[in-house]
């Protein structure tokens, strides 16, 4: 039987989840050490309790960031083969969705700071590298029977590039139809058969 967290790991956990969710909606300038204390129940004073610093802090939540988007995406697979549908199509579908575009601080860590992640402290980009290679990873597993990295790579930066432009249109009818494009343009290359 798995031991309870203890009360001081819950609140580590409160902690990253909030700087987790302000890294995907507001960059890595969202995620003020007083703002995520504040938004955890917690006052400044105990962050050093938990985390030797804020890039400490924004390491952790990018990983807690990344495995709760695998998560999802996995979750979002096994129901999109349950409907018959193919486990490439699920992804693509799934992250080029409106739910994505409308909803950063829930979605891929990756699309929302791509463009930040060269800029920062060692230890957060090789956070930031490791959610990359998840990514390309996740990619490369629903291709089907042995695609390249190199491949999987490409279609990765499709999706993280598709999704970025649509959230800077908006979520309106031009960021809806850029996704609505980019989903059909890497659907007709890799997954031509039709949806169920």
């Amino acid at each position: 039987m798995p031991l309870a967290p203890s009360r001081k790991q819950q609140t580590h956990d409160r902690i990253v989840d909030a700087a987790a969710r302000a890294l995907r909606s507001g960059g890595f300038a969202g995620v003020g050490v007083a703002d995520i204390m504040k938004q955890s129940g917690l006052t400044h004073g105990g962050f050093y309790a938990h985390f030797a610093s804020r890039d400490a802090l924004i390491a952790e939540a990018l990983e807690r960031a990344g495995h709760d988007a695998h998560a999802r995406m996995q979750d979002a697979l096994d129901q999109g083969q349950a409907r018959g549908f193919s486990r490439f199509r699920t992804l693509v579908e799934n992250y080029l969705s409106e739910r994505h575009l409308n909803a950063p601080e829930h979605g891929c860590a990756v699309a929302a700071l791509a463009s930040e992640m060269p800029r920062q402290a060692d230890a957060v980009r090789e956070a930031a590298v490791a959610r990359v290679r998840e990514l390309v990873a996740d990619v490369r597993a629903v291709l089907g029977p042995d695609p390249s990295e190199e491949t999987a790579g490409v279609i990765a930066s499709q999706l993280i590039g598709a999704l970025q432009i649509a959230r800077t249109l908006g979520p309106n009818a031009q960021g809806r139809k850029h996704l609505a494009v980019a989903r059909r343009f890497l659907l007709e290359q890799f997954d031509p058969t039709p949806a169920s």
